[in-house]
């Protein structure tokens, strides 16, 4: 999608006549100053084709739109007793812990993906986590064992964003010698992430970029 209002308006106006049946759900939203994050499940021409996309939106002083990240993947249908990978509850709750949780998911990215802390794990990881990531089983030690087999790490981490019990980072990740844009979704309760979903994509080479990149 090119800079600008114009690129802005080509890209879905051309998306508007590809996709004419089109049913857009969001399904979370998560406010941080002037930032918003959407969780959306696009569903096309009566499924041809089912995204999950995920959007930070910067507004400015008018509440215009002024910048705008995304990631996008294939929705995927559940199999063999998984959980969906983006529907789900949703009540953001414990405003006053928005700082503690932003922290600590903060701290869990830099010790465990930036550092290599895993024996620190447990700080931060509940043990009956809650995964949408199709790839990863159920539970804290599951995701553990994905982390240390992908040998995933982050190369840094661009936004973090958090309302409550929901903290949403965006960064770029490496998972077996593969970088990727990724958006985390956390949600914590007592100070622990018992819930968790991603999306990602593979990095886009320099010279294939109409625009500023992916971050």
């Amino acid at each position: 999608m090119p800079d600008g209002k114009e690129g802005f308006a080509a890209f879905f106006a051309n998306f508007f006549e590809r996709h004419p049946e089109r049913e857009m759900k969001i399904v979370r939203t998560i406010e941080d100053g002037n930032l918003v994050f959407v969780h959306v499940h696009q569903y096309l021409n009566g499924g041809e084709a089912q995204w999950v996309t995920t959007d930070t939106f910067r507004a400015d002083e008018n509440g215009r739109i002024v910048e705008h990240w995304d990631v996008i993947d294939y929705y995927r249908v559940p199999e063999n007793g998984q959980l969906d990978q983006i529907f789900g509850d949703f009540e953001i709750k414990d405003l006053d812990k928005t700082v503690a949780n932003k922290k600590t998911v903060r701290r869990f990215l830099t010790e465990i993906f930036q550092n290599g802390e895993l024996e620190q794990w447990s700080d931060y990881v509940a043990e009956d986590l809650i995964q949408h990531n199709h790839e990863i089983g159920q539970g804290s030690q599951a995701y553990k064992n994905y982390v240390a087999e992908h040998d995933l790490t982050f190369d840094f981490v661009f936004q973090l964003l958090g309302q409550g019990n929901y903290v949403v980072s965006y960064g770029q990740t490496q998972i077996d010698g593969v970088a990727y844009a990724q958006y985390d979704i956390f949600r914590l309760e007592n100070g622990l992430i018992v819930e968790h979903w991603d999306n990602k994509e593979v990095m886009p080479k320099v010279e294939d970029l109409t625009n500023r990149g992916k971050f």
